[in-house]
């Protein structure tokens, strides 16, 4: 609620000028004090008579006539007995949670029952369903369509996959082409064999026969490579 705003009142009139009294000479006020010195004695004289008390003689300090023994104003307290919720100090305190935390369990509260809800919607819906469905016959042709449970469990294993040998690459047969570890590999081949060819016994009867039978053992190599 908002306050009212209250605004200042102007005055309309200006304030009444008081007369200025006299100052009371130094007789009247020895006057006015002895008249009140004696009122204040007559008071007192019949306060003393209707209580029994000589209420004239009382001081200001109220704790005059009391004797307090500094020892009893030491004292130890347990800190068990120090309140009263001490009586429940042996239960476990409740976790402070933040509102995001209270709000994310009563979401969780509200979804554990609406799922309860509606699993008991659905076996009560199977339920009706398998009453009115009515049985016909055995269920020996049903037990014999279904599968065994050795076939089910053999279906389930994943089947281990085979795994095929990694295929080479093809080398290229073009001397520009390949590699410079191919161009080594090949020119050492080269050299066995020219030197295979040189120890024959067919190159020692007949060299060129031997070098041109190598040579087109080597064409006939090749275009089989490329094919």
């Amino acid at each position: 609620m908002v306050g009212k705003a209250r605004r200042p009142r102007a005055r309309l009139h200006a304030a009444a000028v008081k007369a200025a009294r006299p100052a009371p000479s130094a007789k009247e006020a020895e006057a006015s004090v002895a008249a009140a010195a004696t009122t204040t004695t007559a008071e007192a004289t019949a306060r003393s008579g209707a209580g029994g008390q000589d209420w004239g003689l009382v001081t200001s300090d109220i704790f005059a006539g009391t004797t307090i023994d500094p020892k009893a104003l030491v004292q130890k307290l347990h800190w068990d007995t120090g309140s009263v919720i001490s009586a429940g100090a042996g239960a476990e305190a409740k976790p402070v949670l933040s509102k995001k935390e209270k709000m994310k369990l009563r979401r969780a509260r509200w979804l554990q029952k609406i799922d309860a809800i509606k699993a008991a919607e659905q076996t009560r819906k199977a339920e009706a369903r398998r009453k009115a469905t009515a049985v016909v016959g055995d269920l020996h042709p049903l037990m014999e369509a279904l599968p065994e449970l050795s076939e089910l469990v053999t279906a389930s294993r994943p089947r281990k996959k085979v795994k095929s040998a990694p295929r080479r690459k093809a080398e290229p047969t073009d001397f520009s082409r390949m590699t410079p570890a191919q161009k080594r590999r090949l020119l050492d081949d080269e050299m066995a064999r020219f030197q295979e060819v040189v120890t024959s016994p067919s190159y020692q009867a007949d060299p060129l026969r031997a070098i041109g039978e190598h040579l087109s053992k080597r064409l006939r190599q090749e275009e089989g490579g490329r094919l």
